[in-house]
């Protein structure tokens, strides 16, 4: 027996797939329930089968009808077409896909959000930053490098990190201490450590201090 949070989930899934919860199909909900203010469950009902009109409500056709004709909807997407993909799912399939989210999307997320905070670096200084050759980074620990002159570089390492795992940035330049001052000795400057975070859909610098300190290392160098 399937239990009712079960329904649930496959409710709201088809019902966000086929956008049967779009402004056309179920009208405006945010702004129509702030404009009626409702105290009650019963209040909000009455006004919004009085004042909602979707403009995919057939003419003639009652609110009360037209939520019918959704739901209907629904159930033709739930029964038919969601079915038959469910059914045509093997063990292959899944064993493929757990995979393929676990290793190359993960992957592939990691690579694009250093790739992102290096833009916006390269925006903010204005220079640019080149990929360390695969040797620095073992050596080095560095993924990025801004030639400032001649036998002059900045190193970068951008760790991603969430905003559940606070940055704590001399823990990371415990840990990388050597390879930071072999690089500082031997490519003339300092390596900085810039941890990028998500906020919401976005990739951001969270230590956002680090680039007027990369900014103030460049101009030292262009000085000597």
């Amino acid at each position: 027996m399937v239990s009712k949070e079960n329904k649930e989930w496959v409710l709201n899934i088809a019902f966000n797939r086929w956008q049967l919860n779009r402004p056309r199909y179920v009208g405006q909900l945010a702004e129509a329930i702030r404009a009626c203010s409702p105290t009650s469950l019963e209040e909000w009902q009455e006004y919004y089968f009085s004042n909602v009109k979707p403009t995919g409500v057939l003419f003639g056709t009652t609110m009360e009808q037209h939520l019918v004709e959704v739901g209907r909807r629904l159930h033709m997407k739930i029964s038919g077409q969601l079915h038959a993909e469910v059914s045509a799912i093997t063990e292959e399939d899944c064993i493929n896909y757990v995979r393929d989210v676990v290793l190359r999307r993960t992957y592939d997320g990691y690579c694009t959000e250093k790739q992102i905070v290096h833009q916006q670096l390269e925006e903010q200084l204005g220079v640019r930053l080149e990929p360390a050759p695969d040797e620095w980074d073992r050596k080095y620990n560095v993924d990025y490098f801004i030639a400032v002159a001649e036998g002059k570089q900045i190193g970068i390492q951008i760790k991603p990190t969430t905003y559940t795992q606070a940055p704590e940035p001399h823990r990371w330049r415990q840990w990388m201490q050597e390879s930071h001052k072999r690089f500082e000795e031997e490519q003339g400057g300092k390596v900085f450590i810039v941890f990028s975070v998500r906020k919401g859909n976005e990739k951001e610098i969270a230590n956002r201090e680090i680039v007027e300190e990369i900014a103030k290392e460049i101009k030292r160098l262009q000085q000597e």
